[in-house]
């Protein structure tokens, strides 16, 4: 079976499973109402005729059961609504599919240069639909799993400290010098891309990923931070970073790291990366260049680059939220390179989060990296009298 198949087949069986999933829900809902509202015992004679109920007029007047069973029946529906338009994506992957069984068939007497076109329209083609099938794949199991907020004794859903807003608040000052960063890196949807996570080990990485992680790490302080399970995180780690640069890397952080519950940790809860548990690690504190004068990692000179801007909720003032990567080796603009741009501009000032309060980064869709333009050298990327003041 070939991979745009197999994709296929996930997606199909994804969607079927939707669908019975909100077919139980609503019997479900409709069997607690019954359980939850018994009938009331007549205490009229046996033999006199019941007298038939009025049929309510209003959706207010109903009872809190049937305006349960009414809320289920209607997620039920928006949920097949769903799966309707699936299935005319999944129709147009079958069309693709069939485009790109025939074999182009080579005319007597023509060229040879026609025959290899074909043969490259039909591999574009099928490379297109497969990329359809996994991030058709990729929404049937978002729609079906979303995110819930973690529970209390994971820590809840933080919120920016009152000192934190002040710090960001200050004015952002311009440095004759590039002062040293902690660059935090996310992997999945970051820097590349799972189409099965049940296979860690396979992925597509985002075009300059390996370059953009060889120039942060050797430019700067750096950690992998991913939601993902540790083994998993293990396995993304040895394949795309080289052995030289991961013996680099500061730490290299999972799911193990976020202070989750027994619970939490085992459901599709929503993570937050709060930057002070990684200013208050010993070992990551010992990494800051300037660590034996009293420096520390903080929020003036640390850098969080996520697909995600609720991962950053805590330090909301620290991210370059990218858009997320769905294995599109096409996607428009340069994304790193731009990241890389902008870490490079916020080595220049004094306080990362007030500039990025200033001035939040913003992902151009139409960038292109110049030849020769990635790879800036560390010390003073750019002319200090050629950089504008923020107000």
């Amino acid at each position: 079976m070939s991979l745009f198949s197999r994709h296929l087949r996930l997606a199909t069986r994804s969607m079927t499973q939707t669908l019975r999933r909100s077919a139980r829900q609503v019997i479900q809902a409709n069997s607690d109402n019954q359980i939850s509202q018994p009938r009331k015992q007549s205490t009229s004679p046996p033999n006199k005729k019941l007298e038939a109920r009025p049929r309510l007029s209003s959706s207010r007047s109903r009872p809190a059961g049937d305006q349960a069973t009414s809320r289920s029946l209607g997620e039920g529906l928006a949920t097949i609504s769903k799966l309707a338009e699936s299935l005319q994506v999944i129709s147009r992957l079958e069309q693709l599919k069939a485009d790109c069984v025939k074999q182009p068939k080579r005319r007597k007497g023509g060229s040879k240069g026609t025959s290899d076109r074909a043969v490259r329209n039909s591999t574009q083609k099928e490379n297109h639909a497969l990329f359809l099938a996994s991030k058709l794949k990729g929404k049937m199991e978002n729609d079906r799993d979303e995110k819930i907020q973690p529970s209390r004794q994971s820590g809840g859903v933080p919120e920016p400290t009152p000192q934190y807003r002040n710090i960001a608040n200050a004015r952002p000052n311009l440095l004759r010098e590039a002062q040293h960063l902690l660059v935090v890196i996310d992997l999945n949807g970051t820097i590349l891309y799972r189409p099965n996570k049940k296979q860690p080990t396979r992925f597509v990485a985002r075009p300059h990923a390996v370059r953009f992680l060889q120039y942060c790490i050797d430019t700067f302080t750096v950690v992998i931070w991913s939601s993902a399970r540790p083994e998993n995180v293990k396995h993304l780690v040895e394949a795309i970073i080289p052995p030289e640069l991961r013996q680099q890397v500061v730490a290299i952080w999972a799911r193990d790291q976020f202070g989750l519950s027994a619970f939490d940790y085992n459901q599709r809860v929503q993570c937050y990366k709060r930057l002070t548990r990684l200013w208050e690690d010993d070992s990551i504190a010992r990494s800051h260049p300037e660590y034996a004068v009293g420096r520390r990692w903080d929020q003036t000179n640390t850098v969080l680059v996520d697909d995600s801007y609720e991962k950053g909720r805590s330090e909301p003032y620290n991210i370059i939220e990218i858009p997320e990567f769905v294995g599109d080796l096409n996607e428009t603009g340069d994304m790193l390179p731009q990241v890389h741009d902008c870490i490079n501009q916020l080595s220049m000032h004094s306080n990362v989060s007030a500039c990025l309060m200033a001035v939040p980064f913003q992902a151009k869709e139409q960038f292109q990296l110049l030849r020769g333009g990635y790879g800036l050298p560390y010390k003073c990327p750019w002319q200090t009298n050629s950089m504008p003041e923020l107000s």
